[in-house]
């Protein structure tokens, strides 16, 4: 009995986890690809004036044909998925052009079809937007998963700025990957999901798409943490009767008390999503019984005059409580979103809010900026305040495109792409002295403030006055604070210390453009010497390395725009100049490996000749262009087998093997750099047995028995200390220095590692002269 109980709980749960999958409605109930396209006219008919659909019945043919006998992940016909990302794009009322594209979307990227083959059957607009959604896939070159997913972003971002509608048909595209992201392999869907909160959840709450942007927001939070969206559905779903009474008790209420006041409304009452009750626990670290506004009613009503009525009314029937009242039709979000929302206690002493809004912020809200997109019969006023709502929404796409251009680092746009995402992040709003309001991130301060009027207020900042009184430039701003910068044309520009007052990532980026800026030319000359002085070293010669076609591979590599930016990263230390003449090196010699003509051929055997191969019981050295010739062993640095090495033409003494790193080579003159000379180990050199003087240091704080822990280690590994020296500083600090024979770099590694774990060691280091 109890066993059937049980099973019939867990049956219970999992048709509870069911039904919250199924918040939207999901396409698995359409299993015929005509099915699907019958559904999509019949969502377009709804509401598109236009009985001509043969532009989106054509589409249709082409997709179906160029995907013919492709399938996705589910076994489905490929087709089904751009019939789906269309039905999703009909959802949101747009036009017969972004309908099309939608079913196009996959069709250059996955099939022969061409951009000019659609250009031709559809036009330009058609082209233009399919172009902008094709993903990067011809990006060949080897670079890592950031930098592709960066380099991404900057074209969606480009082509959004062409036409917004490109990222619309994205959003709609990634959402339908979402739906279907079960098919995939637990890796992928993480991976999916945190790009998905990350980047494109809050797009769609940047462009006010609601009705994305919440299913986006629950299916990554499904991936991301199932536990948590499980745990949320079962809870929430555990008192839903005596809920779904308590919120038709308070419609009911509100809507006898509006009608008597003879308002015309819609009030409806819901839980909120998932994500956003998990966002509440994380940002106010609760649980979910301590989160009181899990529900929500809303009333939509004919004017802003109404909405003010209405929240009268409210306030007359339920005790409002304070600090909780938000008008957000007065100051409106950045994604131009407009509701009036009060949280109140119920009847029984249960919170909960209500948003009041008209049905054209209603619309605004839902659609975002695909509104301006719907079909609707507008005045020309009207059709002007949509623009200006367009344009409002489109300052953020702006400033993202100026980072664009002012950022060569693909790795720095995209971690400041996410961190000005961050949907965990609250909003503070704030007023200019002219009255203006600014929207700033939660524990902004002044400086803040003043990059987002503007980069040239921020660099000449020298204090500010909130509310009338100065404060200090760490003043946390809030809601509601009146703020003036005070600048002075003799400011010497931001400090660094501001990065790590700054909370907003237009702040951030501006005061690190300053620094990049103004020591550019300063770090691109430092660069171009390093990377000189370091071929010099290796006996490179720079000339045949520095074609265009090499050093753009170079940028495509660590993701810089220009070389210049690249000899700056140098200059700054943010690359090593090593690392930049290795992988020309490499291109280089990939390139001319094939080039073998008879002459080559017989110049390598002489050359090989003239190799000088050490007898092996010796030194393993191989020295190049040199015959009968001592090798000996420098004493100040003391290479081993693995170290980079190079050779030093003695006066009389043949040749001494330095390891690059030595002090005495990093500091030769310009005259004596000219006597070194190439050399390498010989591969059979390393691990045969032969023994190698190396050096080292050890830093430690003095204890009893240090040196005697330390001495062990080498007595365990039958390594022979040739000399050992101390010293101790007044502040007992230690420095032991000691000689032994060696086989190869790894045993030193390895050694140096347990020398590590020693107690009271803090540090070890090679000699290097």
């Amino acid at each position: 009995m109890e066993k059937s109980k049980e099973a019939a709980l867990q049956d219970d749960e999992i048709a509870k986890i069911k039904k919250a999958d199924a918040s939207v409605k999901t396409m698995e109930d359409f299993t015929s690809p005509s099915v699907l396209y019958e559904e999509l006219i019949s969502s377009v008919r709804k509401y598109h004036p236009s009985t001509d659909i043969s532009m989106i019945e054509k589409a249709y043919r082409i997709a179906r044909d160029a995907h013919e006998g492709q399938v996705r992940k589910s076994g489905e016909p490929y087709i089904i998925h751009p019939l789906c990302v269309g039905i999703i794009l009909a959802d949101l009322e747009l036009d017969k052009e972004t309908i099309v594209a939608g079913l196009l979307h996959d069709v250059v990227e996955d099939t022969v079809m061409t951009t000019e083959e659609i250009t031709r059957e559809f036009g330009a607009e058609v082209a233009l937007l399919v172009d902008g959604v094709t993903k990067l896939g011809q990006l060949n070159y080897s670079a890592d998963k950031v930098e592709v997913q960066a380099e991404n972003l900057r074209k969606m971002f480009l082509a959004m700025a062409k036409d917004i509608r490109v990222i619309l048909i994205k959003l709609a595209d990634r959402l339908h990957n979402m739906r279907t992201l079960k098919y995939m392999p637990p890796h992928k869907q993480k991976e999916k999901a945190r790009e998905t909160m990350d980047i494109y959840a809050p797009i769609a709450q940047r462009l006010g798409i609601s009705k994305v942007k919440i299913e986006l927001d629950d299916l990554s939070l499904k991936y991301l943490e199932p536990e948590v969206y499980y745990d949320l559905v079962e809870k929430i779903n555990l008192r839903k009767s005596e809920r779904e009474a308590f919120v038709s008790g308070i419609v009911n209420g509100v809507r006898e008390q509006i009608e008597n006041a003879g308002i015309h409304a819609q009030i409806d009452g819901r839980v909120k999503h998932f994500f956003s009750i998990y966002k509440k626990m994380v940002n106010q670290e609760k649980t979910l019984d301590q989160i009181y506004d899990l529900f929500a009613v809303r009333i939509i009503v004919d004017t802003v005059k109404d909405c003010y009525a209405s929240l009268g009314i409210i306030h007359e029937m339920y005790k409002p409580i304070p600090g909780r009242f938000k008008d957000y039709i007065a100051m409106p979000k950045p994604n131009m979103y407009q509701s009036l929302h009060t949280t109140l206690i119920g009847p029984n002493g249960q919170p909960f809010e209500i948003q009041i809004r008209t049905f054209e912020m209603h619309r605004t809200a839902e659609y975002g900026i695909a509104a301006h997109w719907k079909y609707k019969e507008a005045s020309g006023s009207s059709k002007a305040s949509v623009t200006q709502q367009e344009e409002e929404k489109m300052s953020w796409l702006r400033q993202i495109l100026e980072w664009q251009r002012d950022m060569s680092d693909n790795k720095e746009f995209l971690s400041l792409l996410k961190s000005d995402l961050d949907l965990f992040s609250e909003s503070v709003y704030c007023f200019t002295p002219a009255g203006d309001v600014k929207t700033l991130p939660n524990g902004s301060t002044p400086i803040d403030f003043a990059y987002n009027v503007h980069s040239a207020v921020g660099n000449k900042m020298v204090g500010a006055r909130v509310n009338g009184k100065l404060v200090p430039i760490d003043y946390v701003i809030k809601n509601g604070d009146r703020i003036e910068i005070i600048t002075s044309q003799n400011s010497k520009g931001p400090s660094r210390d501001w990065l790590k007052v700054v909370k907003s990532t237009q702040a951030k980026n501006k005061i690190n453009q300053w620094f990049k800026q103004e020591l550019k030319e300063d770090n691109i000359l430092k660069g171009k010497d390093m990377l000189a002085q370091y071929a010099k070293l290796k006996g490179i010669g720079l000339g045949n390395l520095t074609k265009p076609k090499y050093l753009e591979s170079v940028m495509k590599k660590y993701g810089f725009r220009d070389w210049d930016s690249v000899l700056a990263a140098v200059g700054h230390g943010g690359l090593k100049e090593g690392q930049v003449i290795n992988k020309l090196l490499e291109i280089y010699t990939k390139e001319h490996k094939g080039e073998l003509t008879d002459e080559k051929v017989l110049e390598a055997a002489e050359e090989t000749k003239d190799k000088l191969h050490i007898r092996k019981s010796k030194s393993g050295i191989v020295v190049k262009g040199i015959h009968d010739v001592s090798v000996r062993f420098s004493r100040c640095c003391n290479p081993i087998p693995g170290d980079e090495i190079v050779g030093y033409v003695t006066r009389g003494r043949g040749v001494t093997i330095h390891r690059t790193d030595c002090i005495n080579i990093i500091n030769m003159s310009l005259e004596d750099r000219e006597r070194l000379i190439d050399a390498e180990w010989q591969s059979e050199s390393v691990g045969d047995g032969e023994q190698y003087t190396a050096e080292i240091n050890v830093y430690a704080n003095n204890r009893t028995g240090l040196l005697v822990d330390i001495s062990k280690i080498f007595t365990e590994r039958k390594i022979d200390i040739t000399s050992m020296n101390t010293r101790t500083s007044k502040q007992g600090r230690a420095t032991i220095n000691i000689a032994f024979d060696i086989k190869s770099k790894e045993e030193l590694s390895s050694l140096v590692e347990k020398i590590r774990q020693v107690e009271s060691v803090l540090d070890i280091g090679r000699t290097t002269g």
